[in-house]
């Protein structure tokens, strides 16, 4: 077996990954990203592309980065300041009161009357309860910006290796020493695991237990219609955008419990399944888009944990390893995450954010049983449903 070597070896090509090796590259560090696949090929190309998470603790980092990115990249993301909020359930008609207590400080947002909101928004209805205008956040293309970190982190010298599946990690001495792959082993100072959902299979190869449930998710995209004045609209359970040609492309929950995910292969993503629940949906939140035609659905597995938060955290054992799974919003906070990243490797600490809430510690004494308990289960297929009722397939 062949061995070849590298600084820092960053196992997964999603965004996170590509974010970090960016950024690490930019540092002058020497790094090589490992992706089973193709970059950006799975959820972080395949999302509603939304950049406002301002209840992280990397929001703040996020906001400052995104409207840089582009120039930054030297490569086209389409972000695009600003996000609307609006609600069609009469229920919610005052939920901007709940959100202004979420909202950090300092940054502009205004409410909005239902007129208000179908000016800016022409593809929404009369049955528009309430909205809000935010002067921050935005929207970017997922697919653009995971080559752009791509391309931008190859410019600087990163290798990324596409269809190579790691198979094992190698340690000495309480420390990692490199990743082996079906085509060799690959030394390195440092590992970055930030794999999405086989982030956890991966550090059980070190003995840490990470506890996380993998999800199919899905989204839908129609023809192309009318540009709206404003296109990054999120409601009614949804979240997505309006692209530069105009398709609405949508997605947000619910998503489809898997039991597993393979180290080495792609998992199987059939669409279908929830495609008619969010049409239904998207109809209702746009009502004058609901003539369009969904003219593709896009379905990716995306990695959760149990509070619903991402890990970040350079591990005290071995003490060379970072590890970052994003818990389903690992897009939008991608400039600040592969920063963090890059302070951890680097520096031992992020520069600025407190990473504390986000690390590995908070599920200590988990129950065993966390899934059964959350109900994050896969269907049971109609053989098992069929002998639990003693035999009695039913008719309805």
């Amino acid at each position: 077996m062949s061995e070849k070597g590298t600084s820092v070896v960053v196992v997964g090509g999603g965004v996170t990954g590509l974010s970090a090796a960016w950024w690490l590259a930019r540092s002058g560090v020497a790094v090589t990203v490992v992706e089973k696949g193709i970059v950006g090929f799975e959820a972080s190309g395949r999302n509603g592309g939304g950049c406002t998470h301002y209840q992280s603790p990397l929001f703040h980092e996020e906001q400052r980065l995104w409207p840089q990115m582009d120039e930054l990249l030297g490569y086209p993301t389409e972000y695009r300041r600003g996000r609307i909020i609006f609600q069609v359930d009469p229920r919610k008609e005052r939920f901007h009161e709940g959100l202004s207590l979420r909202l950090p400080d300092g940054y502009d947002w205004e409410v909005l009357s239902p007129d208000d909101v179908r000016d800016l928004v022409p593809l929404a209805g009369d049955n528009v309860v309430s909205g809000v205008r935010f002067h921050f956040g935005g929207h970017a293309n997922p697919q653009r910006t995971a080559q752009a970190y791509a391309w931008a982190a190859q410019d600087l010298g990163a290798t990324i290796l596409q269809h190579t599946a790691v198979t094992g990690i190698a340690t000495a001495g309480g420390r990692v020493t490199g990743i082996e792959t079906a085509t060799g082993t690959i030394g390195c100072d440092a590992l970055v695991i930030a794999a999405g959902p086989q982030t956890g299979k991966l550090l059980a190869m070190l003995g840490i237990d990470l506890p996380m449930a993998p999800a199919r998710a899905e989204m839908i995209v129609t023809e192309p219609l009318a540009m709206m004045p404003f296109t990054g609209v999120d409601g009614h359970g949804l979240y997505g955008r309006q692209t530069l040609r105009g398709n609405l492309a949508y997605g947000g929950g619910p998503h489809e419990w898997l039991d597993d995910v393979a180290l080495d292969a792609a998992p199987p993503k059939p669409s279908g399944s929830v495609t008619r629940n969010l049409a239904r949906r998207v109809a209702e939140l746009l009502p004058k888009a609901a003539h369009a035609r969904v003219i593709r659905s896009w379905a990716g597995v995306v990695e959760n944990t149990p509070d619903g938060r991402p890990v970040i955290e350079r591990l005290s054992s071995p003490g060379n390893v970072t590890v970052a799974t994003m818990s389903s919003v690992g897009f939008g906070l991608s400039p600040a995450s592969g920063h963090a990243i890059r302070d951890l490797v680097v520096d031992g600490r992020c520069s600025f954010a407190d990473l504390s809430k986000l690390s590995l510690a908070r599920f200590d004494g988990l129950r065993a049983d966390w899934r059964e308990h959350l109900n994050w289960l896969p269907p049971e297929p109609a053989e098992a449903r069929v002998e639990a009722s003693g035999g009695r397939a039913g008719t309805a």
